[in-house]
């Protein structure tokens, strides 16, 4: 009985032994494919130059909205590296000479909200890493938000930063990546689905500070980017049909 016992002791030991020197284990071949299998561009999605393609709103009785085009925009924008247009449908040759003012007049404070929306959602090719847009605030303490759907039709916002600054200035925001189950976060690719991905933007919102939602307000937008990872876009098999018909 005791050597019976002291026998499957050792096996324990030796099995646990060996999963020890298992767990954690990397394959060589497999160290650098996430970051070796991407393709990082610079991709224009919208340059605000469509008079009607941008809407603005507030509720009735929170104030009076208005937005239109203004000629102008940041000139910090000239010194960017020249985006992708390829992947997004935008013409190259339209001149790059508007940008998108809305003007709210408050009835009186309060935690409003004012939607500057897009009149369908822009699609972004490949899997976006992050969403950039110019944005003269008017020094005042409003929050940005971005306002993104995902490959599953949820919607989302992110937090773009405060407008508490004088004359134009870039604002950025990264995409967060879904959660390692696949189904929950902001999903951008699903593995049955590979001609389909990406996010697609719906538009902008602005919380006010209720300290600061009085008389009139203006803000301005130019220049809607983003950094995308088209590696799936550019190798994907020519003769993979499409789904979605």
């Amino acid at each position: 009985m005791k050597k019976s016992v002291a026998f499957l002791i050792i096996i324990v030991l030796a099995a646990s032994a060996w999963a020890q020197g298992t767990v954690g284990s990397a394959d060589p071949a497999a160290m650098g494919v996430d970051s070796a299998q991407q393709k990082l561009q610079i991709v224009t999605v919208d340059k605000f130059e469509a008079a009607g393609f941008w809407s603005s709103y507030i509720s009735a009785d929170e104030g009076i909205i208005h937005g239109r085009q203004f000629a102008g925009g940041p000139a910090g924008k000239a010194d960017e590296p020249k985006p992708e247009e390829r992947y997004t449908g935008i013409d190259p040759m339209i001149a790059d000479q508007y940008s998108y003012g809305v003007k709210v007049e408050f009835f009186r404070r309060g935690f409003n909200e004012i939607l500057i929306l897009a009149q369908k959602p822009i699609p972004i090719e490949g899997i976006t890493k992050t969403v950039s847009v110019w944005v003269a605030g008017r020094n005042f303490n409003h929050t940005l938000k971005l306002i993104v759907k995902d490959f599953f039709n949820n919607t989302f916002e992110l937090t773009m930063g405060k407008l508490n600054f004088q004359g134009w200035k870039k604002l950025s925001v990264a995409i967060p990546p879904q959660n390692p189950d696949g189904f929950t976060g902001i999903i951008q690719r699903n593995f049955h689905f590979t001609s389909q991905m990406g996010l697609r933007i719906v538009g902008f919102k602005i919380e006010c500070d209720p300290m600061e939602a009085y008389g009139t307000y203006y803000v301005y937008f130019d220049d809607l980017r983003a950094v995308t990872d088209l590696f799936a876009e550019d190798y994907r098999d020519e003769d993979d049909m499409v789904d979605g018909w």
